[in-house]
């Protein structure tokens, strides 16, 4: 009986114990409050860790992709510069004289400076004018760094660095495309550009024109910071032909021998018709002297570039006199400048020359470019063509004018060969002869 007992009070323990591991353990139902502060809880939790990825994502992007070398590359996109076209000038028919007395000039002018009486505050508007457009024209300003290795008496290594003014003249997503001067660029070991918010980037040559005197270098938009890039602005490209004597214009980069200087004056002289190498072109004379070797801009009073100096007018026996400043018109050049700004090479011919006047074709010459000089070492002096001969065919197109060489010539390459015939004069006629020239680069 003990032995069943015994056997029926351990089967009664063994069923308690399951019993109790069986039991259920409910929780307390969250109250309204502990809900609402665990969706609290939750959405801040979320706002501040998406809030930290996405500054934490922002700072290290550009980092991480040059690290990795993942970053893309944006391919470079052909600059186009539309063209000018020359005004015409129309002809003002001419009024018959007045009989009736007029009043003197002097007295005129006095009178209409009576008519209104000029303030200080007028001044001060006009130069206030005058600073705001130079300092909305400073952001196209850009300083370049010319820097050329050398060795002094001792062989030791030392570093040269010449400083230049470019103005920026086009941006797009892969790079940013500066004018300088020429000589900026001749004999440099390597470039940099310091843009006017004292950011830095290394620049390459893109092509350059000795003819003109200018040079394009580019900095890769990866390179240059990118509240820089915000900031900095291209210059618009203007029409020079609508530059007249009298004009004001305001001079940028470098007219001082500081980068960032600035100055205004009047336009003294348009000179027209001037030969130049394969062409003619202005030449824009103003009152004031810069530094035009060094970079010099200029501007019209809407902020467009219209040309840049390229050289000083000295005037008198005495060579230290520096009068005015002589500047290449923008809208002459716009064909080079474009293909400059595309890493393309001026195409040149080799001449200088003019039109066949109406009193040289009543003479017995032939229509089309008199060639003046025949410039040695060039292409056409090199296939046998001479001072004297007339250009009338540039391929299979008829050549009238140095304006049509000009444009024929913009259309080619370097390295293109092109069939040219000229009329040179003879005993008692003009022969005509073709020559195959290449053309090179300028």
């Amino acid at each position: 009986m003990a032995d069943k007992r015994t056997d029926k009070d351990d089967n009664v323990k063994e069923d308690r114990s399951w019993q109790f591991i069986q039991e259920k353990i409910v929780r307390q139902p969250l109250s309204r409050r502990q809900i609402i502060r665990y969706i609290i809880l939750t959405v801040i939790c979320a706002v501040l860790f998406g809030t930290i990825s996405a500054v934490c994502f922002t700072v290290t992007k550009t980092v991480a992709k040059k690290i990795m070398g993942q970053e893309k590359a944006e391919e470079s996109r052909p600059i186009t510069i539309p063209k000018d076209e020359p005004e015409t000038q129309t002809l003002v028919p001419v009024q018959e004289a007045s009989t009736e007395p007029t009043e003197p000039v002097e007295e005129k002018v006095r009178s209409e400076l009576e008519k209104y009486p000029y303030s200080l505050e007028d001044l001060n508007k006009m130069y206030g004018n005058l600073r705001t457009l130079a300092l909305e024209a400073d952001k196209s300003i850009a300083a370049i760094h010319s820097i050329q290795h050398e060795k002094d008496w001792f062989d030791n290594p030392i570093e040269t660095m010449g400083q230049y003014a470019g103005i920026i003249i086009a941006v797009n997503p892969s790079e940013a495309l500066i004018l300088t001067e020429q000589s900026a660029v001749a004999g440099a070991d390597s470039l940099r550009v310091t843009f006017g918010d004292g950011s830095t980037a290394a620049v390459e040559l893109k092509s350059q024109d000795s003819a003109a005197e200018m040079a394009v270098v580019s900095a890769k938009i990866s390179d240059i910071e990118e509240q820089t890039v915000n900031w900095m602005k291209a210059v618009e490209l203007g029409n020079s032909y609508s530059v007249r004597t009298g004009d004001m214009v305001l001079a940028v980069g470098s007219p001082s021998g500081h980068v960032h200087s600035v100055k205004q004056g009047l336009v003294a002289y348009v000179a027209k018709g001037v030969q130049a190498v394969d062409g003619q072109t202005r030449i824009l004379y103003t009152e004031f002297e810069s530094h035009a070797n060094e970079g010099t801009f200029l501007l019209n009073l809407s902020g467009q570039l219209v040309g840049w100096a390229t050289d000083i007018y000295q005037s008198g026996d005495n060579t230290q006199t520096e009068d005015k400043t002589m500047a290449m018109p923008i809208s002459e050049y716009k064909g080079v400048l474009q293909k400059l700004t595309n890493g393309q090479s001026a195409p040149y011919f080799g001449i200088r020359g003019q039109d066949v006047t109406s009193a040289m074709l009543e003479s017995g010459i032939p229509c089309g470019v008199y060639i003046t000089d025949s410039i040695a070492d060039g292409p056409a002096y090199n296939v046998g063509i001479q001072n004297g001969d007339i250009l009338t065919k540039f391929g299979d197109l008829e050549i009238q004018t140095i304006r049509d060489l000009q444009n024929r010539l913009e259309e080619t390459k370097t390295g293109d060969t092109v069939k040219v015939t000229v009329k040179r004069k003879s005993i008692d006629e003009y022969k005509e002869i073709e020559y195959q020239v290449t053309i090179g680069a300028r």
